[in-house]
């Protein structure tokens, strides 16, 4: 993919992406805030398979916060989760605490330029796009890269965590 950048949207998923020097593609859409999904919303306001579209979910995993990046077309297998990381128990974290410690708002939370650099685990299906949409950093805003690029910056371990 070119390195293409836009700096009209400075947050810190941005910035970060920018430091590091990867191809990414900003994709802004009009957020509805009467959407009940915030990631089927992106997925059809961008016009991107929702295969392509990943959300970010915050999960306590055996009291260690874990960031996990599914697909938005299923949901979060948060055994498969815990298993990933080497866990025995995991759900999904107090939403206030996600905020709190990622710096950012509940459908916008980007897995790139957290305030807590939290541990990361992509779901495997992500290996098999050219690019894939993930938040960057609020509601309204995607950032389309490779799913190299993102697992690398995050420091990610890709692992089975999705379901159908």
């Amino acid at each position: 993919m070119a390195k293409r950048r836009q700096q009209t949207a400075g947050t810190p998923a941005v910035v970060a992406l920018t430091a590091a020097g990867v191809g990414f593609t900003t994709r802004a859409y009009e957020h509805d805030p009467a959407h009940p999904s915030y990631g089927e919303e992106a997925a059809q306001a961008l016009g991107v398979p929702p295969e392509r579209v990943f959300k970010t979910l915050v999960a306590d995993v055996d009291g260690v916060l874990t960031v996990a990046v599914v697909p938005v077309s299923g949901s979060l297998d948060l055994k498969a989760l815990a298993t990933a990381v080497g866990g025995k128990r995991a759900a999904l974290a107090d939403p206030a605490l996600a905020e709190r410690t990622t710096g950012y708002v509940r459908g916008g939370i980007s897995p790139l330029g957290q305030r807590k650099r939290l541990r990361t685990v992509l779901d495997a299906s992500a290996s098999g796009h050219a690019t894939i949409c993930v938040s960057a950093g609020r509601r309204g805003l995607e950032v389309e890269l490779s799913p190299a690029d993102l697992a690398g910056l995050t420091g990610a371990v890709l692992a089975p965590i999705g379901r159908a």
